[in-house]
């Protein structure tokens, strides 16, 4: 999937990362020497992915020469691969993955090169909105490659059969609903949260965050969710009280986020995941191959405290890394990967021998544009308005801190659900972790 397991960098690793900034090099465009030839040569690329369909790559390769070894790893190992090699400054890939969440990290330690070096950035702005997640002190890390946001999913057949709304517009609709489909045994356990110890919790927790009405952290970095009565805290509250009193499957305590929507969304065995990934309709639930819920899976706004909520932005980038071998030619697949005609092609406006599976919807504005006018935007009259309405996780945008407070989200809320720890426990611990990093401590 795009969207894999998303856990923090290792604590190790990161810390080791921190300290040898100041020699990682600058931003200039040759600082490690790649090199600049662009046919006849293999390039690596790294994401968390399955490979987009054959005939694309052999295309790309016709057209340009470069051939494409495409290395699909799950997101919490890459980014402990691109941490180690960047690092060591040892090689690893030619184009990686470049996370929404780990711009600012990367930015202060300048492993990757500008990509407003190789690629017309600013001519790219105006049609691709969420470039500007991508930008640090002037320069662009990479290039988004999808518009992911986070998202709510239900099984409409499942809520129908328990004569519960399939459209509720509240927190206390939606779980209201849950518990009538529990209650009626149309499934056991029908909400689908991921409590494993990784990213997914923490970007389930932030979109839940959003859906009471709140923020994680102000501009800068301070906590927002540590009183009581605080949307942050209400929001794990929620989370934690679905497991314990039977919404969430137990053994959900170990799932990770791609998991459960392929294992369990996917196939029937819970009603609703309330933070989903935009794209999982059309490109997981309706696929026949992987699904056994074609057609009954559909995107719901996401219920908040008084009514729909907003949903939070968490799109994937390509860059490229200073020690790679042919920066000039990865920079040639990145330009053809996030172009709109390919990712018009990868979200099946043009059939569905070219769909990328799992593709999210396009960054660039033009080719959802495009999937809007040829019908093929799967809930497209529900994702639209969602984009449009769509805002940052955070306010500040992603601190260079990040991967150590998610580590910290992500590992307490875990030992809450677990029972380790109570919620007001680990509410404080990761309060104090970002009050801990946003003063430099």
């Amino acid at each position: 999937m795009l969207r894999s397991t998303r856990t923090a960098l290792l604590a190790g690793v990161t810390s080791l990362a921190l300290v040898l900034a100041g020699c990682s090099g600058s931003n200039d465009k040759k600082a490690s020497g790649g090199s600049t030839q662009t046919s006849g040569v293999t390039i690596t690329v790294a994401l968390a992915s399955d490979a987009p369909p054959k005939a694309a790559l052999d295309a790309f390769t016709k057209e340009t020469g470069i051939t494409v070894n495409w290395v699909n790893i799950d997101w919490d190992s890459l980014q402990s691969k691109i941490s180690a090699a960047a690092t060591a400054k040892t090689y690893f890939a030619d184009a990686t993955n470049v996370d929404w969440s780990r711009v600012g990290q990367l930015g202060k330690l300048g492993w990757y090169y500008p990509m407003d070096s190789y690629v017309d950035t600013k001519a790219m702005a105006a049609d691709v909105p969420q470039l500007a997640s991508f930008t640090v002190d002037g320069h662009v890390v990479g290039i988004p490659y999808d518009a992911s946001f986070m998202v709510t999913t239900v099984n409409t057949e499942l809520f129908q059969k328990a004569g519960a709304n399939p459209a509720p517009q509240t927190l206390d609709e939606y779980t209201a609903a849950l518990k009538a489909i529990k209650a009626k045994g149309v499934v056991q356990y029908p909400l689908n949260i991921p409590f494993a110890a990784a990213e997914g919790l923490s970007t389930y927790w932030y979109e839940t965050t959003g859906a009471f009405g709140g923020s994680i952290l102000d501009k800068d970095g301070k906590p927002q969710f540590t009183s009581p009565d605080s949307p942050g805290y209400k929001a794990a509250q929620w989370m934690v009280d679905a497991l314990k009193s039977g919404l969430v499957p137990p053994g959900n305590i170990n799932v990770t986020d791609s998991q459960g929507q392929q294992n369990l969304m996917a196939k029937g065995q819970v009603a609703s995941t309330f933070s989903d990934y935009s794209g999982n309709v059309g490109t997981l639930y309706n696929v026949k191959k992987s699904s056994s819920v074609v057609g009954k899976v559909k995107y719901l706004r996401t219920p908040g405290a008084s009514g729909p909520a907003a949903n939070l932005s968490n799109p994937d980038g390509i860059g490229i890394p200073k020690q790679a071998k042919y920066p000039d030619a990865a920079a040639k697949f990145i330009e053809w990967f996030t172009a709109t005609e390919q990712q018009a092609d990868f979200a099946g406006v043009n059939g569905p021998e070219k769909t990328f599976p799992t593709y999210p919807i396009p960054s660039h504005l033009s080719a959802v544009k495009q999937m809007t006018a040829k019908g093929n935007l799967v809930g497209g009259e529900d994702l639209v308005p969602m984009l449009q309405g769509s805002k940052p996780v955070f306010e500040g945008g992603a601190p260079s801190w990040y991967p150590k407070f998610s580590n910290a989200v992500y590992t307490n809320l875990h030992g809450a659900a677990t029972g380790s720890m109570s919620v007001e426990q680990a509410i404080k611990t990761i309060g104090d972790t970002a009050d801990q990093l946003a003063s430099g401590s």
